[in-house]
This record gives structure tokens, C-alpha cells and sequence, in this order.
């Protein structure tokens, strides 16, 4: 039996903490609570890590966060030897905001790279440190500092980032917005979370369920570390915090 749990991070990805009640725990030790700002494991993003709070002070901590039957179902990993709560139990849900917080800046990043990169996507990894984004790409002639360059450009510009929602029918009639060459927006639902970039969404518009900062300029210094050929067109980058060092 799949729960179905009202998904805050959609919304707002800046929620830290919130209040829920238990609304299920599976054989595997699985919680789920009838809402959560936790995200769950999905598109390339891992899922958030944090504790539980429990009305008497002690806390669950909280290993990982994957979708269960569906991908309205949010299932909480406890690490081991962790205390199982009561169904029907309130708790406290706090995320572990900073590792949240890079993956925001992070995930936001690899939106910038494919407006700089306008080539179909083949692939993607979101970490807090050193994230990836694979292309189909012929032109050998992008390079980490040009890339990087235009990469700084938007994020100093300070763009508005903003999710906006549209009918599954709407994006059939634009399919220009996937920019996954091989993976398709989950279906079903009636509508599709995309995750725009500018005044009216001016520099980019893609589908997207993930969580990412409100401005281009909360990404801070990025830089492209390194670009990896996997294949004869395809092309893998990996954007890394801070400035491109200097030599390299």
C-alpha cells in the first residue's frame, strides 16, 4: 500500500524544519509522515539527511530519503539502531540545512551549465562538492575557461530562480523545454513542476522536481574543474565550488 505525503519542499525549498505526524512505518524500518521538507533521492539529486525530533527531546536520525511505490510517497531511512516511532507520533523533521543548502546552490549550478551549454543532456550527478553534467556535445572547442566564464556571467547577473507548474498537455505542445536526451518527466500526475530561470523565465525553463536557491547569485564562485570526453560526442563536465584555479 503506497502513502501519499504532501511534499513541502516543492514549494519551498528553504523549509528547515517542520512539524509532522507518523503516518507509516515499513518492514524495513521506513518512516513516513503525512507531510515532509525532507527530499527524496530523484533526478540526479540524493536525498536530504537530518533528525527527527521527538516530543521528549531525543531524536531519529535520519540516513537517506527515497520515494516509495510512487513518487508521492516519502520514505525517511533511519541509520541503524535507531528508536522506531509510534503511527500517530509528532515529530519534529529538521534537514541537515547546509548539506541542503550546496545541493540547492549545486543543482541550481547544473541548470546554469545547460543554458551555457545548449546541448542534450545525457546525463547528470548532483554531490555537494564536485557535481556532473553529460552532453551530447560536438563542439570541441568548449573549454572549462570559457565555460566558467559565462557561468559567472549568470550567476553575478543574479537571475530570479522560481518554479512555476503546467498541464502534462502543455508540455507535450513544447518539447523544446526536456533537455534530457534520454529521460522523461514522470507522467500521471496531470501537471509538471519546471523550474525557471529570469524575469518571465527569460534565460531558461526546464521540468524539474528538485531544490534549488532563489537567485543565481546565492551559487556563489563555481568553476568548471574538468570536462571528460565518454564517448565520440559525449562530453562530461564537473563543476566544483570556488574560483578555477589558476595553472590548471
Amino acid at each position: 500500500m503506497a502513502y501519499d505525503t504532501t511534499i513541502l519542499f516543492r514549494d519551498d525549498s528553504y523549509l528547515k524544519e517542520i512539524s509532522a505526524t507518523v503516518i507509516a512505518v515499513n518492514d524495513r524500518g521506513g518512516i513516513v509522515t503525512d507531510q515532509t521538507n525532507f527530499y527524496a533521492t530523484s533526478g540526479g539529486q540524493p536525498g536530504d539527511t537530518g533528525v527527527f525530533v521527538r516530543s521528549d527531546g531525543s531524536a531519529i536520525t535520519i540516513a537517506a530519503t527515497v520515494t516509495g511505490e510512487t513518487k508521492e510517497e516519502i520514505i525517511h531511512v533511519p541509520a541503524p539502531d535507531q528508536p522506531v516511532p509510534d503511527i500517530g507520533e509528532k515529530l519534529l523533521l529538521k534537514i541537515d540545512w547546509e548539506r541542503r543548502y550546496k545541493l540547492m546552490r549545486m543543482h541550481a549550478a547544473c541548470h546554469l551549465l545547460s543554458v551555457v551549454c545548449p546541448y542534450p543532456i545525457t546525463g547528470a550527478a548532483v554531490s555537494e562538492d564536485d557535481s556532473r553534467v553529460d552532453f551530447d556535445l560536438p563542439d570541441v572547442s568548449v573549454t572549462k575557461e570559457s565555460a566558467t566564464a559565462k557561468l559567472m556571467e549568470l550567476v553575478n547577473a543574479n537571475h530570479p530562480i522560481f518554479t512555476r507548474w503546467i498541464t502534462e498537455e502543455e508540455l507535450a505542445a513544447n518539447p523544446g523545454l526536456i533537455k534530457s536526451k534520454n529521460v522523461r518527466p514522470p507522467t500521471g500526475t496531470g501537471r509538471i513542476r519546471l523550474v525557471c530561470i529570469g524575469e518571465n523565465a527569460a534565460i531558461d525553463s526546464q521540468p524539474c522536481g528538485g531544490t534549488h536557491v532563489a537567485t543565481t547569485g546565492e551559487i556563489g564562485q563555481i568553476h568548471i574543474g574538468k570536462i571528460e570526453k565518454k564517448g565520440k560526442e559525449n562530453r562530461r563536465f564537473r563543476i566544483r565550488f570556488g574560483a578555477l584555479p589558476e595553472g590548471e
